[in-house]
């Protein structure tokens, strides 16, 4: 269970232990009141969630709803493949999900109500109906921070939330990742860049000499300061800080850290699988963070064109397939067999690796694209065409491990796409699937920030479909 909430005066924050050198100050503060969690907490199963985000609404009918039978308008350019499970079909830009249908499910029913991309970031992300139907700060926290709240005594070597982004998109507010009344404590820690680069590092984990030279003697300082506040202390506050101290100290320099994000140590022939692209290698990342010991891992899969994809001037950044951003098709030809090699590599080698039952892995946006096609001006290319909008009444997601029964599709829409038809689901019921698999409580409540108990979740009820079989 989640340890009970804490009032925010006993959050004791602390500086960084070197600034620019450990980078650790955002993500590890200091809980002088919350230290210690209920005996009962330690027992959590042993469980973690990948999550794999793509921002801009990836289109259901073109990838996991595909309506062959549909008018011309509806139904798009490609055509549906038969996988290796009888009655699972997928788009043909996806071959290799056509040769592991069998350990993978596909939701087709989720559905909400806010199709600004900041309202459904934070709709999705948090599970809550946000106050404001734009923007991306979050009101309330986001699964990975609960999660991170939930599973804060736990000791892995590695922080409980980590996300990998483009350089530039790392701010907790671009996706809606922030951890609201939370605190910023419980954001996640992000790797940005290409890991599938030669010079990658982690950033935030690489010493120099000379900085390795200043961490010694900062130890060394910080030990003599340990002694005398431990002496002139007399409520506990100083030990606390030590802990903080010595956390850091061990992210920065432990080998079960820098082994986990070093994905050198993985066979050349996996590396391949996976696709030496970003998307391919965050995906690989993931796996090692969560076998190394990470609860949630947030990988975004946004900008296909990198890696040495060439720019496609009919293309776009992220999965936002208006007419005036790409044309639809042209887009998906080069977007999907990047996203298809990544995905399966990344579901097989759950299950090659003996992870299926520890591992529950998401993939989805946050909404799904309008039925019907409609084409534009686009505004790279100067020409009309095909594009779609933004659809929050009907979505799919992709869901493998969690123990769950696979080869499956769980819902439907109608024969147009437009809205569900059978078992109808919302992001709650997704998380309060996320959250039971973990081992979280989703009705125990935090405090707002006006002091108000807040539920994790307000409603949803765990998939019955997604639970672990015998």
């Amino acid at each position: 269970m989640c340890p009970g909430p804490v009032s925010r005066r006993s959050f004791l924050e602390v500086g960084s232990l070197g600034a620019g050198m450990l980078g650790l100050s955002d993500i590890l503060r200091l809980k002088a009141a919350a230290a210690a969690a209920p005996a009962g907490s330690r027992s959590q199963p042993d469980t973690a969630i990948i999550f794999l985000w793509l921002p801009g609404g990836p289109p259901h009918m073109e990838m996991y709803d595909m309506k062959p039978d549909a008018p011309e308008e509806y139904r798009g350019l490609f055509r549906p493949v038969t996988t290796n499970v009888r009655g699972i079909d997928v788009c043909e830009l996806l071959p290799l999900h056509a040769n592991c249908a069998d350990r993978y499910t596909i939701v087709r029913s989720v559905a909400h109500e806010f199709a600004d991309h900041g309202g459904g970031h934070k709709r999705f992300l948090t599970g809550r109906l946000p106050a404001r139907p734009d923007g991306f700060v979050n009101d309330a926290p986001a699964v990975g921070s609960v999660v991170a709240r939930c599973r804060e005594h736990f000791a892995m070597g590695l922080p409980n939330y980590i996300s990998g982004t483009e350089p530039g998109r790392a701010d907790v507010d671009t996706y809606s990742f922030g951890a609201a009344y939370l605190g910023a404590t419980y954001t996640p820690f992000n790797l940005p860049g290409d890991p599938s680069e030669s010079g990658f590092t982690v950033r935030n984990l690489s010493v120099d000499q000379s900085a390795a030279d200043r961490l010694q003697d900062r130890t060394l300082l910080l030990r003599g300061f340990d002694r005398l506040r431990r002496r002139i202390d007399d409520s506990g506050m100083m030990r606390s800080m030590d802990q903080f101290n010595q956390q850091a100290l061990t992210l920065l320099t432990s080998d079960q850290a820098r082994n986990a994000f070093d994905l050198t140590q993985e066979p050349e022939a996996l590396r391949e699988r996976y696709g030496r692209h970003a998307w391919g290698q965050r995906a690989l990342l993931a796996r090692r963070l969560v076998e190394a010991g990470c609860s949630f891992v947030t990988m975004v899969m946004e900008n296909p064109y990198q890696s040495g994809v060439p720019w496609l001037q009919s293309g776009t950044y992220n999965w936002d397939s208006h007419a005036v951003n790409c044309h639809i098709f042209d887009d998906a030809r080069v977007r999907f067999p990047i996203y298809d090699q990544a995905v399966t590599a990344l579901v097989e080698d759950i299950y090659d690796r003996g992870l299926d039952r520890r591992v529950l892995l998401v993939v989805t946006g946050e909404f799904g694209r309008t039925p019907r096609l409609n084409s534009q001006k686009g505004t790279q290319t100067g020409v009309s065409q095909p594009g779609r909008d933004h659809w929050p009444q009907a979505m799919s997601m992709l869901l493998a491990g969690g123990g769950m029964r696979t080869g499956q599709v769980v819902g439907s829409t109608n024969s147009r796409g437009e809205e569900p038809k059978e078992r109808p689901l919302t992001p709650n019921d997704l998380w309060a699937t996320v959250y039971r698999h973990l081992g979280i409580d989703w009705t125990q409540s935090f405090l707002d920030y006006s002091g108000r108990p807040m539920p994790i979740l307000p409603f949803g009820e765990p998939i019955s479909e997604l639970l672990p079989v015998a």
